[in-house]
């Protein structure tokens, strides 16, 4: 349906195009309600992501708007990773990105066998009707082994897995210099070295970018000081590794491993406040009171000595027995957190904690168990903390930048915009449907709106379902220079300070503070640059997200492999007219139970009540529903699963 007649004629329109495992396009545009379609036919080479001018086809009364590609301005990516084939003595690459709709065409002298991965670069591509031609950029191993798919996820996202050697001289030459640095920076900065300071993290963690002290004034209020990794102070602007990190973003966490941002000798060793050491931190230091109501702050340049590495679980341990190392300031430390943690939530921020989990993995990366990750008090401690620095963070340098000169003083805010209205009313009736009050008035949907549902659905089997459903209808968070707010925390300033080892826009934010707190501007001719680097943030932030997802989702069906042929106890978590999608309780796992493998009936769904019925039996499948089925087959190719009903 088009948005407006008015308009006889369309000009050519310009998008990023969207891709289907088909090979269909969909490009969005402001004059339709619906996007145009562009069918396989017409695609004309054009990939997922591409950047591409179309042409209108005429419109048919009654169908959506068509379109074709009449030129590519811009691919979004030209190197895959995927399978090597060999069919009638031509050399193909099967590609692992199921929206790549063609095989790509390798040279014949190609030295590789059937079976192993590669990575290619597409070299030429004019002609829809042939095949895109490529060359082997790296062989990665026979498909299948662990490190070669591991490997092959965090290529096919557009990540690098090593650094180069400029790079890697460049951290060799700070790690070197790093004792000279700390012994002239120590008179600069507050120090922090006397008073208790602790890291608490997982217990795999090889960097540690944020530590808390801790200390109890004579007012009877408590100093809190969110301490991180002054990254900043050895990465420079423009240098070997900055730009290295402007490039990733941001590192990748895999079921097995970190694909980090920066050189190892930075993030683990020279920025990472290990414990007993001397380390340079920009920090966040706030006076409270026991209910969490900030009295003062202060932000600098710092230098701590970390007391104490806790893990999540050890920190609890103490917190739980009542005794232990620093249990009475883990403790203080704990109920100033979940003050601070109802208030936010008072205020409206959503609670979005949903069940993640973790793999038991052997010395060859099998997956011998998955669990639920088990969430602490202590994991909520350090985030209550962290989002504090940020919220406090953001609002001092935004009122800061008010203040100035400048009429667009800089900044890089962590944004999060209200979510569209068409999706929450198609959750407004998604919800209603399956039997939940989701009631919003005409100004549109708010966060206690949200937090209410959350609260009827607490503890229900569909719980987590739900809450990921209304994740999806949401806006994503970015990363931007202009101020809006971040909607789902309900907080008007926010930004990203806290983890500068593993994202770049903390280290942006790092740079910008100390200029401003030196009481300098930033020069305008900076602005255009820090807005490009926080699009680009976004988009790795994006693709980092999926190849975690990935990574998960190959590990979930690896295991489940092993056990075909056994009953599992499910939910169902989503339904279509080729079947039902049910997900196992204990590993998270999602699979498919086909429509032709239901039962002995003729079965329809139903959309508006988000169920499957049985013409003759009235048998009916509904979201929510908790079932037994039992797995009949895994395909790690497609990390798909498929079940049948018991």
């Amino acid at each position: 349906m088009e948005k407006s007649k008015n308009k006889e004629k369309t000009s050519n329109i310009t998008g990023q195009i969207t891709i289907t495992s088909r090979g269909v396009g969909y490009l969005p545009n402001d004059l339709f309600e619906e996007d145009i379609e562009i069918p396989n036919n017409y695609t004309n080479t054009a990939l997922n992501k591409d950047i591409v001018e179309i042409v209108l086809h005429p419109k048919i009364e009654g169908e959506r708007i068509h379109g074709e590609v009449i030129k590519i301005i811009e691919r979004a990516k030209t190197q895959f990773v995927g399978v090597v084939e060999k069919e009638d003595g031509m050399l193909f690459l099967a590609p692992d990105d199921k929206k790549m709709y063609m095989d790509i065409l390798l040279p014949p002298d190609s030295k590789v066998e059937n079976g192993i991965k590669v990575l290619v670069e597409i070299t030429h591509w004019n002609d829809p009707k042939k095949n895109p031609e490529g060359k082997i950029i790296e062989i990665l191993g026979k498909k299948g082994e662990h490190n070669v798919e591991m490997r092959a996820i965090v290529l096919e996202h557009g990540f690098k897995t090593g650094f180069s050697s400029d790079v890697e001289k460049a951290a060799k030459e700070i790690e070197n210099k790093k004792k000279d640095i700390l012994q002239t920076e120590i008179g600069k900065r507050k120090d922090f070295r006397g008073i208790m300071t602790i890291t608490i993290d997982p217990p795999d963690a090889k960097d540690f970018d944020d530590a808390i002290s801790i200390r109890n004034l004579e007012n009877g209020n408590i100093e809190i000081g969110v301490h991180i990794a002054d990254v900043s102070h050895y990465v420079t602007p423009d240098s070997a590794i900055d730009k290295e990190a402007q490039k990733r973003a941001t590192s990748i966490y895999l079921v097995d491993r970190t694909v980090p941002m920066l050189p190892e000798v930075i993030s683990n060793d020279v920025s990472s406040l290990n414990p007993n050491e001397d380390k340079l931190t920009y920090s966040a230091v706030f006076e409270l009171t026991k209910n969490g109501d900030v009295k003062n702050k202060w932000f600098g340049e710092t230098i701590i000595n970390s007391n104490k590495r806790f893990t999540y679980e050890d920190a609890q341990k103490i917190i739980d027995a009542k005794d232990g190392e620093y249990y009475e300031k883990l403790d203080l430390l704990n109920k100033i957190a979940k003050n601070l943690r109802k208030k936010r939530f008072d205020n409206g921020s959503i609670e979005f904690e949903h069940d993640e989990v973790k793999f038991t993995l052997d010395k060859n990366g099998k997956p011998l168990s998955v669990e639920k990750k088990k969430l602490y008090d202590t994991n909520r401690l350090v985030e209550e903390y962290m989002l504090l620095a940020n919220q406090e963070v953001a609002e001092y340098i935004f009122n800061l930048n008010k203040k100035s000169d400048s009429k667009d003083a800089l900044f890089v805010y962590r944004i999060h915009n209200a979510p569209d209205a068409e999706k929450i009313e198609n959750l407004k009736i998604f919800l209603n449907a399956i039997g939940y009050e989701f009631n919003i008035n005409n100004e549109g949907v708010t966060t206690r709106d949200i937090n209410n549902l959350f609260k009827q659905i607490k503890g229900k089997p569909i719980e987590n379902m739900i809450k990921i459903t209304v994740i999806r209808s949401m806006s994503k968070a970015i990363y931007s220079t202009k101020n809006i707010g971040h909607f789902g925390l309900a907080f008007k300033y926010y930004t990203h300070f806290t983890s500068p080892i593993r994202r770049y826009p903390d280290i942006m934010t790092h740079r910008i503070m100390k200029i401003r707190l030196a009481g300098k501007e930033i020069p305008r001719n900076e602005f255009s640059k820090y807005e490009k680097l926080s699009v680009i943030s976004t988009e790795q932030e994006i693709e980092a997200a999926q190849a975690e997802r990935d990574s998960i989702r190959y590990k979930q069906v690896e295991y489940m492999k092993e056990h075909i042929g056994e009953i599992f106890n499910g939910s169902i978590t989503g339904v279509s007219d080729f079947g039902i999608f049910v997900e196992d309780e204990n590993t998270k796992a999602e699979g498919l139970v086909h429509i032709s493998k239901i039962g002995n009936d003729f079965y329809t769904l139903d959309k508006k009540t988000y169920s499957i019925k049985g013409e003759r039996n009235g048998q009916s499948f509904t979201l929510g529903d908790k079932v037994r089925v039992k797995l009949i087959a895994a395909n790690l190719d497609n990390k798909t699963l498929d079940f049948v009903f018991v």
